[in-house]
């Protein structure tokens, strides 16, 4: 009688367990293997904005009433704040610590030859020129070690709304060691030994009325 009582309570408990194992995959669902993606470094929310605000990509935003004369330039200033005007989740602050991490992803990534990672994170133009920049390296049998060691200063330079897109030009001044190997492993270009300091102008570009909150880069060029 008890060894029967206790077989009945155990498969009670079998059952109920069961059914909350079931009830927890319907709620959470089941792993795609997307979750090891890396993420994008311009995806972190700050801190004091909500996760459930929900863009209306139908309603449109009035741009502040700053409008230029056609030959006035916009001011710094004034372009930030059209910014934030089509797109109320720009912070200038935040903006830039995702472009930091854009930034060493991108330059570490370029040496690495890894174009999975570049992909995201470039306009289809720039993708294009630092795919055929790897490809002639892997030709020539040549391999590029770089290590950011530092990134001395990242500030904002220029910004301007084109259309319903955002540009921003971020200055990035750093400190790195770049050496380039042939296949026998002997340094043609660099000194392994030795940090230079080197400053580069990334502008990133995103479309306001996007889902998608991340900016990718679209021009690279050397400071004049």
């Amino acid at each position: 009688m008890g060894d029967g009582f206790v077989f009945v309570e155990i498969l009670i408990f079998a059952m109920i367990a069961a059914f909350l194992v079931y009830r927890l995959r319907s709620v959470l669902g089941r792993r795609t293997g997307e979750e090891r993606q890396r993420p994008n470094p311009f995806t972190a929310r700050p801190n004091n904005q909500p996760d459930n605000v929900v863009a209306m990509p139908n309603r449109e935003r009035p741009l502040p009433n700053v409008a230029p004369s056609p030959d006035e330039p916009v001011s710094l200033a004034t372009a930030l704040e059209q910014i934030k005007a089509a797109d109320p989740s720009f912070d200038e602050k935040y903006f830039l610590q995702g472009a930091r991490g854009a930034f060493q992803m991108i330059v570490e990534a370029f040496a690495k030859g890894d174009t999975a990672t570049l992909r995201p994170l470039l306009s289809d133009e720039v993708y294009d020129n630092f795919a055929r920049a790897v490809r002639e390296r892997q030709s020539a049998g040549e391999t590029l070690e770089t290590r950011i060691e530092t990134i001395t200063d990242a500030d904002v330079v220029e910004a301007r709304m084109d259309g319903r897109t955002a540009l921003v030009t971020v200055k990035f001044v750093s400190e790195q060691m770049n050496v380039v190997r042939n296949s026998a492993g002997a340094v043609v270009d660099g000194d392994p030994n030795a940090v230079v300091e080197a400053v580069d102008v990334w502008t990133f570009a995103r479309n306001t009325r996007a889902g998608d909150p991340n900016w990718a880069l679209v021009e690279t060029r050397t400071p004049q």
